[in-house]
This record gives C-alpha cells, structure tokens and sequence, in this order.
C-alpha cells in the first residue's frame, strides 16, 4: 500500500479509503451485518488500508458502531485514520439535522460514543446547508477542533463557489480551515474537473472522490447485468446516471476493450484512472464482497500509459449536475 499526505497538512492516508456505507446498513437490502463487515474491515487492515470513511447517518449511527468495534479488536487507534460527517437527518425535531451549533455540538458527541474513541481524525461537513450561516458552522467546527474531539474537518459535495467562500472565511477568522474535499467523480461523471478540482489543486486541499465505480457501471462491460443487490437496487445511484446511459456506454465500451487487452478487471482500471490523477488523494471505495477489496489493492499498482488515459477519457459528454 501507499500512502500519501492529504492536501499540504502532514496527515497520511492509504491510497485507498475504505468506505463504510454498506456496514450496519440493515435498512437497506444491499448493506451488510456486522459479522460480514467485520472481515472485511480487518482484510483492510491488513493490507495497509490505514483509512476509513463513514457518517453519523449511515445505517442511523449502526456504520460507525461497526467501525469502532472493529477498530478496537483489530487495530492501535492512533494508527488508523478515522472520518465521519455530519448533516443529514438523526432526529425528527427541528434541530436533528443540518449544521447549526447545535446540531454539530450534539453529533460529534454522538459519533464519538458510537465510535468508541475520544477523537476523530477528519470530521467533515456532508453537504451545504443552506437553512445555517456558514460563519456559524465554521466557527463551531473550529471549537470542535479546539477541544482535541477532532483533528482536521474536511468537506463533501457542494459548489465551488460555496466552498471557495467557506475556505476565504476560515482564513479570513483564523478558523480552522477544511483540509479535503469528497467529490463525485469517476470516468462517468467528471463535472467537477470544471471548477472543484482546480480549486482543491490550488488550495492544497485533499481529494477523496465517492463512488469511484460509478455505483458498479465501472465494474463490468455495460451489457451485463449487476453481480450485486445494491447494483440492481440502488434507486439513489441510479438516479446519478440518469438520463446519459447512451453517452457513458460508449465510455465504458473503451474500459472494456483495455480491460481485454491489460488482461484487468475493469475496477482495477477504473480505480487506477483516478489514482493516476495528481489532485485525487484517495478515492472511496465501498465493498460489500471480499473481492471488491482484493481489486482494490490491486488498482495502487495499476500504471496507466497516457495513451491508455485518453482512450478512457475521449468519449466523455457533458452530464447533468449530480450529487449535490
């Protein structure tokens, strides 16, 4: 495994973040229990994989209290990196959700006890929230790092514009400032190479790209039917990709003539287009079967020729704005 500093600070991931959506996930058909999560978060360790993202709402905290268990029985904590966010709906009352002080004092206290740890590592914001004043959740999430409960905050997606705002107020109130972005970007839906990733290049902010596999369409030729549950199921992924299948088959056509020709799966491929781009840190990578994760250690050592890049990124059109 390699490993790699997040943006200009001193923190250093694994190439690979092994994302924990799945784990604890029994409201969804396609997640896992914690005895299959388990195997697969300890085969992670053992590879090297040194860095695991998940958020207060995956599985209702259920994705976090399988994290931190598994962290505890099978790793030193000060040698894992550990990220989780807050925003979404926990609670029904008005103040359950979103990024007011309120919500973000509460959360972080409540993923630190599912957890089981008295830090996290990079606590990160999931979306915008349009109903709070930035500056207010700024400044609390500077307190939260001012109390030792984390250790960086990063972001996820949103616009540039927004984010660009939240980096100049941070630095203009000497409030701690985001280190990462968590984009959507795969060879299907590459948008944000427009604005996002030239301002997280140039502010020297880390990038972990979700849905790297483009919810499984980057797995496999585009004629074949879904080999999981989430991929024939997954109404929210789907949703993603609406509207452009004509345009991202033809993208996937040429993954799967390099696939036939570099005698490679078409993850390993799709995982080292992005690891070849120096803006991307570390691309997300869920796994609900153990060779998902097999693939995707294999993809650090995955070298791709210039030529082999403009194959891939040749047919790519212009898609509608997703994952905001």
């Amino acid at each position: 495994m390699d490993y790699v500093n997040v943006g200009s600070t001193g923190l250093k991931v694994s190439r690979i973040c092994l994302g924990c959506l799945s784990f604890g996930l029994a409201e969804r058909r396609w997640g896992l229990s914690e005895d299959e999560s388990r195997p697969i978060i300890k085969r992670a360790i053992e590879g090297g994989i040194n860095f695991f993202d998940t958020a207060n709402t995956y599985g209702d905290g259920g994705s976090e209290q399988v994290l931190g268990r598994a962290v505890h029985d099978y790793a030193r904590r000060d040698e894992v990196v550990i990220a989780t966010k807050v925003y979404y709906p926990m609670r029904a009352d008005p103040n359950g959700r979103g990024l007011s002080r309120k919500a973000i004092m509460a959360e972080v206290e409540a993923s630190l006890r599912r957890l089981n740890t008295d830090y996290i590592d990079l606590y990160q914001i999931h979306r915008w929230d349009d109903a709070t004043p930035i500056e207010e959740t700024l400044d609390s999430l500077h307190d939260v790092v001012k109390s030792g409960k984390a250790r960086y905050i990063g972001a996820s997606s949103m616009a540039a514009w927004q984010f660009c705002k939240a980096l100049q107020l941070a630095g203009k109130h000497r409030w701690t400032r985001f280190v990462s972005m968590q984009p959507h970007y795969n060879l299907l839906y590459r948008e944000e190479e427009r604005e996002m990733l030239p301002l997280c290049e140039s502010e020297g902010v880390g990038v972990f790209p979700w849905s790297p596999l483009a919810g499984g369409r980057l797995a496999r030729p585009w004629q074949e039917e879904p080999d999981t549950l989430r991929g024939r199921t997954d109404e929210l992924s789907a949703g993603n990709y609406a509207g452009t299948q004509e345009a991202d088959n033809i993208v996937v056509d040429r993954l799967t003539s390099l696939s036939q020709t570099r005698c490679l799966p078409h993850a390993q491929l799709a995982l080292a287009w992005l690891l070849s781009k120096p803006v991307v840190t570390a691309p997300i990578v869920g796994v609900t079967k153990p060779q998902h994760l097999e693939d995707a250690f294999a993809a650090v050592g995955v070298k791709l020729s210039e030529d082999e890049v403009k194959l891939l990124e040749a047919p790519y059109v212009p898609h509608p704005v997703s994952g905001l």
